[in-house]
This record gives structure tokens, C-alpha cells and sequence, in this order.
């Protein structure tokens, strides 16, 4: 058993020189066989793991990672954590993991940095005024607090932003959901990889699935992989971009397709910005990380990729808004680049639940979201693998929703990515 985090423990190992921290997760070699294998070794899969163990007491459970964990889109985003969403499906989903994220620090006795400083939307026209005016109401209804922004409110909470009525993006006002925030992804991915180590779960790195076995009867009975056949009663994907390629794998056609999105870092600045910023406008937003480093993102690469890198067209596009934007921002030298690999369909909403091989499960399709769905993603998961039987607010989220036309077509209320 671990021992747990503490301020005294902090206090012990600084002065003993920090030699007694032991490994926060083993390097688990493969057994024959588990109860149940989760491919993914991204905040999803171990989200997954963690939950089997901690809610449902099934600790016979293996996260296979091709590559190392957090490597693929948790480790590769913006970290917004959200749940600001026009659809009443969507809102219960997100603001469901939102109250997660909450106490997360707690439960898993490691700190995600989760940062509370809320998140604004910037409208630009008068039609996005009307469109944010509906857009709050139906938030409230959804039970998730909004409320509508003037343009002398944002100069106050924003004052680097350009508001004056000649910027090339006037800003009309906007609207705030002052529970969002910010968390650090490299950390939720460690805390919950320590939390499931902790409960029994293998965490397996370096280990790439290259097929699947199947029964007589079709029901999947373990995964072929680089080191080795692995045996197992049942299998949970959470794979992201990756999961049509999974998919083909073991015999089904998903409605994904995977884009790469973009982020940026810039050098530390002092504190100029305390909340996140999303202009309608260009699709591009900014937030500033505890380190004081400028984090943008915007919109994806509009052509299908599996590369983890991005192209300029988009790169200069979101940095050229922020200058525009944030005038004194201008000459602020950028650090690094990377792109994630998202996981697109065609209503921008996840598949949560069974595929069509018989003990398969699957956790993908979140798009731009995944990172802020991590806890109610994993829970979810977890739930269906354990009993057979999808959680409440996963039921609107099945594969056969595009088979019954039961769509939940967030895409109609914003083409907006985080």
C-alpha cells in the first residue's frame, strides 16, 4: 500500500533529500489473463480501470499502453474543463465530470491543479449576442449556471483585450460560466495511474494491440499484442483518435473521424489573464497556466490525420487572432507545439458503451471534449463494463443512435473546440 500524500510527508522526504519517494505506479509485466483489459493508457483507460476497482471491486483488470501513459491527447490539450453546453444531454455528461474534477485531489490524494477561473465566451456580432442570449437560457435550464457578460464587465475581468469599438474583432459582451477551469493534464493522468495502481490494476506500457480473439460464437476472449497473446472475459477501448483503427481491428466500422488539434505554449509572462478566453469569432482561446505560460488553441485541421503535429495555415490563423485580439500579447515568443489526434463524429457527441462483438466496449468519440470528460467518462465506462448495463447519463450516447436517427446533434448548437 502507498503511502499517501501529505504536507508533512513533503516536509519528511525534503529533509531526507528526497531519497525516500518510491515509484508512483509499477511497470507491470503481463499476466495470461484478466478479468477485464482496458486498451488506452490516456486518462480515459485508467479512468476506466480505477472506477472497475474502486465502484464495481473488479481489481483483476490490465491498462494496456502502446506507448507510455498520457502520451497520446491527455497529455496534448488545453486542459478547459467545462460543462457549458446548449443540449440537455450534454450539459447532465459534462457537468457531471465537472463535480468530479471537483473533489478529484481528494479522492485520488494527488493534485490535478484543478483551477476554478471560470471560462468567458466572447460575442463579436449582434447575431452572436442573440445566439449567446439563448444560449445562456438554456443553460440555466440545464442546471448549469450562466450568466451573460457587458463589454465594461469583460474589460474588468480581461484587461489585456482589445474591446474599442475599431478592433478588427469589437467585442458586444459575452457570457461566463464562472465553475470552469483549468487542471493540469500531465496530473490527472499520474493521479489516476498511482490511485489504480494502488487498487490492484496492471499498468502495462510499451504494449501495442495488433489484434483481437474471438470465440466461436463471436465474444471477444483476449487481445493479441506486442508482447504477447493476453486472455481476458471482457475488453474496454479508450483510444480516442485511434478508435476506428481499433475498430477495424476487431471487425466494425465507426462514425469517426480523426482530426489533429493544435495547442500552444508560450515563454512565462506574469499574470496577465485569470480566467479562460473563447472568441465566437475566430474560434481561438487562451488561458494562463500556473507556471505563466500562455496556452492557446483553436480550431482543427479540417482534413483527416493521424500525425500528432498540425500545419501552419492553422497555426498562423489562431496565433494571428490572439495578436489581433490581445495587442500587447504580440510579440510574446511561443515555447512549443503539439497536436492531439480527435476523435470526430458526425452529432459531436462520445460513444459510450457496447460495439458489435460481444464483450467489446468502447469510450470515444469526444472530439475536442475528451480531456474535461475524463472522470465521467472513465465512471461510465466502468459502469457498463461492470454490470452490463449503461449508466443513466450514458444511455443517449449508445452506438445506436445512428442507427435510430436519435442523434444528439451538439454540433447544432456550437462548432466550437476546447
Amino acid at each position: 500500500m502507498k503511502s499517501r500524500y501529505s504536507v508533512w510527508k513533503l516536509i519528511k522526504e525534503g529533509l531526507g533529500g528526497h531519497t525516500g519517494w518510491g515509484p508512483a505506479w509499477r511497470n507491470a509485466a503481463p499476466k495470461a489473463s484478466y478479468d477485464v483489459l482496458i486498451i488506452g493508457g490516456g486518462g480515459h483507460g485508467l479512468a476506466t480501470a480505477y472506477y472497475l476497482a474502486k465502484n464495481h471491486g473488479i481489481h483483476n483488470v490490465a491498462v494496456l499502453e502502446k506507448g507510455w501513459i498520457g502520451g497520446g491527447n491527455t497529455g496534448r490539450n488545453t486542459t478547459v474543463i467545462r460543462s457549458n453546453y446548449y443540449y440537455p444531454a450534454s450539459a447532465r455528461l459534462y457537468d457531471f465530470s465537472v463535480s468530479l474534477y471537483e473533489r478529484l485531489h481528494k479522492e485520488l490524494n494527488y493534485n490535478v491543479m484543478f483551477s476554478q477561473r471560470g471560462i468567458i465566451t466572447l460575442a463579436h456580432s449582434r447575431h452572436d449576442v442573440e445566439a449567446a442570449t439563448r444560449w445562456v437560457g438554456a443553460m440555466n435550464c440545464n442546471g448549469v449556471a450562466t450568466k451573460m457578460m457587458s463589454v465594461p464587465d469583460i474589460a474588468r475581468r480581461v484587461p489585456f483585450l482589445d474591446v474599442s469599438a475599431t478592433a478588427r474583432f469589437p467585442v458586444l459582451g459575452g457570457f461566463i460560466q464562472e465553475k470552469a477551469g483549468t487542471a493540469r493534464h500531465d496530473a490527472v493522468a499520474w493521479g489516476y495511474a498511482r490511485a489504480a495502481d494502488t487498487l490492484g490494476i496492471d499498468i502495462i506500457q510499451n504494449c501495442e494491440v495488433t489484434g483481437f480473439k474471438r470465440a466461436a460464437d463471436g465474444r471477444v476472449t483476449g487481445v493479441e499484442t506486442s508482447r504477447g497473446v493476453i486472455g481476458c472475459k471482457k475488453v474496454g477501448m479508450a483510444v480516442a483518435g485511434s478508435s476506428t483503427v481499433l475498430a477495424d481491428l476487431a471487425g466494425f466500422r465507426l462514425p469517426v473521424t480523426s482530426y489533429a488539434l493544435q495547442a500552444f505554449v508560450s515563454e512565462p509572462v506574469k499574470p496577465v489573464i485569470d480566467t479562460v478566453v473563447l472568441s465566437l469569432a475566430t474560434g481561438s482561446y487562451i488561458s494562463q497556466s500556473d507556471k505563466g505560460g500562455l496556452v492557446i488553441g483553436g480550431a482543427l485541421d479540417h482534413y483527416p490525420s493521424y500525425a500528432q503535429r498540425g500545419n501552419m495555415p492553422v497555426a498562423r490563423n489562431v496565433l494571428g487572432a490572439i495578436a489581433e485580439q490581445y495587442p500587447a500579447l504580440a510579440r510574446v515568443r511561443f515555447l512549443r507545439q503539439w497536436a492531439g489526434i480527435v476523435d470526430v463524429v458526425p452529432d459531436s457527441s462520445p460513444i459510450i458503451g457496447t460495439t458489435p462483438v460481444p464483450g467489446l466496449f468502447m469510450n470515444c468519440g469526444w472530439g475536442t471534449g475528451g480531456f474535461k470528460a475524463i472522470p465521467a467518462g472513465g465512471t461510465l465506462l466502468a459502469h457498463h463494463i461492470a454490470t452490463g448495463a449503461p449508466h443513466a447519463l450514458a444511455e443517449p450516447f449508445s452506438l445506436e443512435r445512428f442507427t435510430t436517427g436519435a442523434l444528439i446533434d451538439e454540433a447544432a448548437a456550437s462548432g466550437i473546440a476546447h
